[in-house]
């Protein structure tokens, strides 16, 4: 089995070498990831400038972590957004097959991609290419920014719900998006994606020229807070949401 992993938080964080760790035992892995952070890229793809694309070494690492990754890997980093690291992986590494991947794990993302967040994510953009390709893709997220997020509650469900999914088959052009609460589980859920929007999201600052600039920041308002079939409910009561994205975004109700 091939499996495929990117993120959006960049080669070497906490999240991406705990999937690594957690999809090896599926199979053989390649890594193509961002040599930083990408968050909030959403789907973007470079087309205004040419993309790098190296493969890491062990001498290249700089933590055990990313040493035992890049020696039971295929480990590369590029200059592109999670969008790229797919079409990249795709049409550099596997000759243009990509009936050779046979699943593309996303993240594991420091902070949650539920709700209105999926529009933004580059895990979950990533995830999009691979769908569009027509093969599984699932993306993982933990409400949790902390650059040492603890994944010990959720990393015994990745394997678990991995196996499920992809036992379960995928229908093209679908992908799952799954988020989990930081700290104690309480279980795994289906869910739909919550309605709701970000509001105050741009805080204005003075530089040092005396320009007014701006901070990207804001408070998300859930316009459901009742729903106990959505992703936000899961995260908020301490369980794993399970939400099945398609690609195909036309408003059926409207024709």
């Amino acid at each position: 089995m091939e499996i495929l992993i990117t993120n959006d938080d960049g080669w070497g964080t906490k999240g991406i070498l705990t999937l690594v760790r957690l999809m090896l035992p599926f199979g053989h892995v390649t890594v193509v990831a961002p040599d930083g952070s990408r968050s909030g890229m959403s789907s973007a793809i470079s087309t205004d400038r040419p993309m790098t694309l190296c493969r890491l070494r062990e001498e290249d690492a700089h933590t055990p972590e990313e040493a035992e990754a890049v020696t039971k890997a295929d480990v590369y980093v590029t200059c592109g957004t999670p969008a790229d690291c797919v079409k990249l992986a795709i049409n550099a590494l596997f000759d243009g097959d990509d009936s050779r991947i046979n699943l593309l794990a996303s993240g594991i993302n420091h902070g949650h991609n539920a709700s209105v967040n999926i529009l933004y994510s580059g895990t979950m953009g990533a995830c999009f290419v691979a769908a569009e390709h027509g093969f599984p893709a699932i993306g993982f997220s933990i409400d949790d920014h902390n650059p040492d997020a603890d994944f010990s509650y959720f990393e015994p469900y990745i394997p678990e719900i991995t196996r499920h999914l992809l036992d379960t088959g995928f229908k093209r052009p679908v992908c799952y998006n799954v988020n989990a609460p930081a700290g104690e589980i309480h279980g795994v859920q289906w869910a739909r994606q919550c309605s709701g929007h970000w509001e105050k999201e741009l805080q204005p600052h003075t530089d040092d020229n005396g320009r007014t600039i701006y901070t990207l920041t804001g408070s998300f308002v859930n316009h459901e807070p009742e729903a106990e079939d959505t992703d936000m409910w899961c995260i908020t009561h301490n369980k794993i949401s399970i939400q099945p994205v398609s690609l195909d975004m036309t408003a059926y109700e409207l024709l």
